[in-house]
């Protein structure tokens, strides 16, 4: 297997690094104007058109009845796993509440020195919709990473969507949507699944807002439904940045690869100033894709996108991630805090040897809804803020008028907008 090799010697380094990090995570026109009819028949057709596609992508005889998932179904599914499912469900649960508790923001106000009170409220959404992905694998920590931060900042209602392809429901899914408090799901994914929330139908109805990752055609048709509702983000497909000196090859070639098993787009990355353990390394995962289930998936994504980067220095690896700008980093290092002050753009950050991502992926406490195709440089993870909105709040006296009324009559006169200015002077005439 031949993974690329790059060096920060290299007279093209950067050019060759931009090249690494441009995948194709979108959508061409094609997946663009087939998102677009689907939400256009969905929102003028509900369950008709949703059914329809369901059957068409998903292999199933959907009706609006049989894609209700109830929360008896749910609550059914959690008493059906096994005992080690349900410790391991509620332990995530349990951490990931008490993680984003932290998160909660409390309305605030001050008066200044003319009189007004100034402030801020924090107010939850009405009602979001999870989306949780399906198909290649089942993913029941999506579930409680969405469900458990909306219900920490409010939300009053909570809904689902799963795709189930050929009418199979994951019993892990629904046990976790039972126990981080889901109040219904619905068995239709896809774009279909997306238009259902965004507009309502007859079955399912419309959220304020959608989070949760999918496939591009989920990707395509949260972009276009954004403005009826929020989304969180526009997600793209999983990476991981390795940055190492030291340790065990085995085990970074394991944390290498923990991403690329997702999906044939997703990018694994290791730097390191070592080209001893850049050639340890990747004869590890050449081992470890030996044995892997998924090894098919994993090496697609490792021959195509992944890279072992050689640095000069620490300077040079903080460097490079900033560009990169990764979703999951990892400094696999003995004394990573040498390196995070410099680290400024990552989704999330794992510090030492024994902080796999997949601590942070399951049961560690914060989201591992993170900023993709590196949106890091601009975004953050998924938490209690993105299940709330901000409202000003400004209160002024007579006096507060008089002090800045004047001023503020003058910039409405200067921008043409007389009415504005009228509203203020009115006042301001009352109190000579």
């Amino acid at each position: 297997m031949a993974i690329k090799r790059l060096s920060s010697l290299d007279v093209d380094f950067d050019a060759q690094l931009d090249a690494l990090l441009l995948r194709e995570t979108d959508t061409g026109a094609d997946v663009q104007d087939l998102v677009a009819k689907i939400l256009a028949d969905v929102k003028t057709q509900g369950d008709t058109a949703l059914c329809a596609y369901t059957a068409k992508f998903d292999a199933w005889a959907c009706t609006p009845a049989t894609m209700v998932i109830t929360r008896e179904r749910m609550e059914e599914a959690w008493h059906g796993v096994s005992d080690m499912d349900r410790q391991s469900l509620q332990l995530a649960t349990d951490r990931i509440r008490a993680y984003h508790e932290r998160q909660r923001q409390s309305d605030w106000e001050y008066t200044d020195e003319v009189g007004l009170t100034l402030g801020q409220r924090i107010t939850p959404l009405d009602r979001v919709g999870l989306y949780v992905p399906g198909g290649k694998a089942a993913y029941p920590s999506s579930v409680l990473m969405n469900a458990v931060p909306a219900h920490v900042a409010g939300v009053t209602e909570i809904v689902m969507v799963v795709p189930t392809p050929e009418g199979e429901m994951n019993d892990m899914v629904l046990a976790a949507a039972y126990i981080s408090g889901v109040q219904k799901g619905f068995a239709v994914g896809g774009a279909q699944a997306v238009a259902a929330l965004a507009y309502g139908t007859e079955t399912i109805p419309a959220v304020d807002k959608i989070v949760g990752p999918g496939n591009k055609f989920v990707a395509a048709a949260k972009r276009q439904v954004f403005g009826t509702c929020g989304i969180d983000m526009i997600a793209g497909p999983s990476e991981i940045v390795v940055v190492a000196n030291d340790g065990h090859p085995e085990w970074i070639a394991a944390d290498f690869l923990s991403q690329a098993e997702h999906d044939e787009a997703a990018q694994s990355i290791l730097v390191s100033t070592s080209t001893d353990l850049l050639n340890a390394v990747e004869a590890a995962i050449e081992k470890h894709l030996s044995v892997l289930p998924r090894a098919a998936i994993a090496r697609a994504s490792v021959e195509n996108h992944g890279a072992l980067i050689h640095v000069q220095n620490l300077s040079e690896a903080a460097d490079t991630v900033n560009k990169i700008a990764p979703e999951h980093l990892e400094l696999a290092m003995d004394d990573p805090d040498v390196l995070l002050p410099y680290i400024k753009h990552a989704g999330a950050i794992f510090l030492g040897h024994f902080v796999p991502e997949a601590l942070g992926d399951y049961i560690a406490g914060p989201n591992h809804v993170l900023p993709t195709n590196r949106t890091a440089r601009f975004s953050s993870p998924l938490g209690v803020y993105d299940f709330t909105k901000r409202s000003s709040v400004i209160r002024s006296s007579r006096d507060g008028v008089a002090a800045i009324g004047a001023e503020a009559a003058h910039l409405a006169h200067r921008e043409g907008l007389q009415a504005h200015a009228l509203t203020l002077e009115l006042r301001l005439q009352d109190m000579q």
